[in-house]
């Protein structure tokens, strides 16, 4: 790691113009607060608006909102309908259309470029590269430490500030003792600690024959300890196996029984006296792709990742009327993402991007999800913005909406921005200027406003092969530097002939760069 530092630091210096106080360009306009708090936007009109709405609404309620997230695994950009998909690619989507209609569709929202990464950051809000996990941790990986032995995750501030948390679905972010959700501050966990893939490969003789027909094979599959359940679990009580998955017919339902719980838990919880957090994250649509026996062939392409997309958006749907049934929707604020882009490697059990590359890149097809906020009665209906936000932002947000924002940690480097202005101010704008861009180890990008800049990139050797055949290099004699309102497809770099602002912007990411220093990279023995 510190080679890599070294490296991107002597790139960046070398292009950067003199900059000014705090390492900023000319081109920045976000004020830093504090040196272990990313720059933010100030938009003082709108924060007071949106504090305003907040204010008027504790005090005809009672008590703080509570938050959901909806997280859908592998889900393309270009899956929802109305992101472009939907019934045009052969899935409906109205639930999901229905909330971006009713709510605030974000255009430019942006994950980390896998799984783990992303689940890791929107808890913490922090880059992976700060906290260790950057990259799935898959079976018979040993890492030299607990990652979350020094982290503070959101719902262990949200429990502090008198919330309930639960996690309904995908975990992915570690299974041994100390690193499960109710050790890290979830009150309860209800899920699959692995991605659907890891659980089924086990079982599914038509795909992986050399390892199910092979007993020897799957016996060391077995000796790694690595979870093939429904678990539930609580914090500092029992944790219990609900049931095996040891075929693929009942992982097709996995989705399903999580929906279930989903619903019933809110109910529970709108009865309660405290206000809630849970996170609903989805099995599907990470591949391999099995169609429940309910939704099988009701996509209009009746392949089963698309059978899969129409059942996510049926329980995105039964949730959110989960919430009304329970008198809870006007104070609950509902976010709906994907963790990353579309796993290709695995077409045609894959989504679809309308960008370049996919899920384990930089380019925007890995990193550019959809992202909608909803909130009836304060988030105005119909409004859409391209402006940026990055999803470990809720990690502030939230913290904001629970009105704990003081506990946000001052003693680590957070990379997350309070958004609560832009997403509940009638015309908010976004408070994040700069989005980075890491892919495991390397730092590969960064976009400003309309434009990014890459200074590594990530190359596919053949057609569907984003992850298993590609390499990854440096950009040569200057960054490529891109326009995304005229190339969104990141083909046509124009930094040297068609744009001034390419020194400016190696001054950010060398501004970036700097804040390694006191808040170095964790290492927990994660490799490429």
């Amino acid at each position: 790691m510190k080679q890599l530092y070294t490296l991107l630091l002597h790139v960046i210096m070398f292009l950067a113009l003199t900059t000014l106080a705090m390492g900023q360009s000319v081109l920045s306009k976000a004020e830093r607060t504090s040196e272990s708090m990313e720059p933010a936007l100030v938009h003082p009109m709108q924060r007071d608006a949106a504090q305003q709405k907040l204010d008027d609404l504790l005090a005809r309620i009672g008590r703080r909102p509570n938050i959901v997230w909806l997280v859908v695994d592998d889900m393309g950009y270009g899956d929802p309908g109305a992101f472009g998909g939907g019934a045009a690619v052969g899935a409906a989507t109205p639930n999901i259309d229905r909330l971006a209609a009713e709510g605030l569709k974000l255009t430019s929202t942006y994950s980390q470029a896998t799984c783990t990464p992303t689940r890791s950051a929107i808890l913490t809000g922090r880059l992976p590269v700060r906290t260790g996990l950057t990259r799935p941790i898959l079976a018979g990986d040993k890492i030299t430490k607990n990652p979350w032995a020094d982290e503070i995750s959101l719902p262990k501030l949200l429990g502090n500030a008198g919330y309930k948390s639960v996690l309904s679905g995908k975990w992915h972010v570690g299974e041994s003792e100390g690193m499960r959700p109710h050790d890290v501050g979830f009150d309860e966990f209800y899920g699959f600690y692995e991605a659907e893939k890891e659980i089924t490969q086990g079982v599914d003789k038509r795909r992986y024959p050399d390892l199910v027909l092979n007993p020897e094979r799957l016996e060391m599959l077995r000796r790694t300890g690595s979870s093939n359940a429904l678990v539930h679990g609580f914090k500092n009580g029992d944790t219990k196996d609900v049931e095996v998955i040891d075929s693929i017919d009942k992982m097709a339902e996995g989705d399903k029984l999580l929906k279930e719980f989903s619903v019933s838990k809110i109910k529970e919880l709108a009865q309660g006296s405290q206000p809630f957090f849970l996170e609903h994250a989805f099995m599907k649509v990470h591949a391999d792709n099995f169609a429940s026996k309910e939704f099988e062939g009701k996509s209009a392409s009746k392949y089963p990742y698309k059978d899969d997309v129409v059942e996510v958006d049926a329980y995105i749907g039964e949730i959110v009327k989960a919430l009304d049934d329970a008198g809870v929707l006007d104070n609950t604020f509902v976010f709906v993402t994907s963790d990353n882009g579309p796993q290709l490697d695995s077409w045609p059990d894959a989504g679809y991007t309308p960008f370049r590359g996919a899920k384990g890149s930089a380019w925007e097809g890995g990193v550019r999800v959809p992202g909608i906020a909803y909130w009836r009665g304060v988030i105005k209906p119909g409004r859409q913005s391209d402006d940026l936000f990055d999803l470990m932002d809720i990690f502030n947000t939230s913290l904001h909406l629970a009105g704990a924002t003081s506990m946000i940690p001052t003693d680590r480097y957070i990379d997350g921005i309070d958004q609560t202005s832009f997403l509940l101010a009638d015309d908010g704008q976004s408070n994040r200027e700069k989005v980075y861009i890491w892919n495991e180890h390397d730092f590969m990008a960064m976009r400003m406003y309309e434009y990014k800049i890459h200074v590594k990139v990530v190359q596919e050797q053949a057609q569907w092969l984003n992850i298993d055949m590609t390499t990854v290099s440096d950009v040569g004699l200057a960054p490529w530097l891109f326009n995304l309102y005229i190339d969104p497809k990141e083909q046509y770099p124009v930094g040297h002939r068609m744009n001034a602002f390419l020194a400016s912007m190696a001054a950010e990411m060398k501004a970036h760069a700097a804040t390694f220093k006191k808040y170095p990279p964790k290492n927990i023995g994660l490799g490429q």
